[in-house]
């Protein structure tokens, strides 16, 4: 039996549990659906002016289904296929159609490309102040 539904003006704090798994989605006008597991949380010194990023997911690495062999670097908008830089330059779709793919569930939906602000590799940081941890 599942949690049950919470409206959109609750915190996360007061919703999330250890091993919860639910689901969401984002931009119902080309909806991404997303798992999500908490597999655990931390307790920590409340900056209201400060984000830090503690963990994420690592970039998959996709092999071109051009040729099969090299990492794939883009995404067709029209077809989906996955590319490396030789067998993009020769796509029936266009070079135009191509996106660079990145960290994230969104990539090549509605041209998503990515963030600028954020790197494709989780470089972790090194918190300047002490931490309550849990437990």
């Amino acid at each position: 039996m599942g949690h049950p539904v919470k409206g959109m003006n609750c915190k996360l704090k007061n919703v999330l549990e250890e091993e919860m798994t639910f689901e969401y989605e984002y931009d119902f006008g080309s909806t991404t659906a997303l798992t999500i597991s908490v597999f655990d949380y931390r307790v920590g010194n409340r900056e209201k002016e400060k984000l830090t990023i503690l963990s994420r997911n690592n970039p998959i690495e996709y092999t071109c289904g051009g040729c099969g062999k090299k990492p794939a670097t883009a995404v067709c908008a029209e077809c989906g296929e996955l590319l490396c830089e030789d067998c993009r330059e020769d796509h029936e779709c266009g070079k135009d159609m191509l996106m660079r793919i990145c960290n994230s569930p969104r990539f090549g939906v509605c041209g998503y490309e990515g963030s600028t602000k954020y790197p494709d590799k989780f470089i972790p940081c090194v918190p300047n102040t002490v931490l309550d941890m849990k437990k």
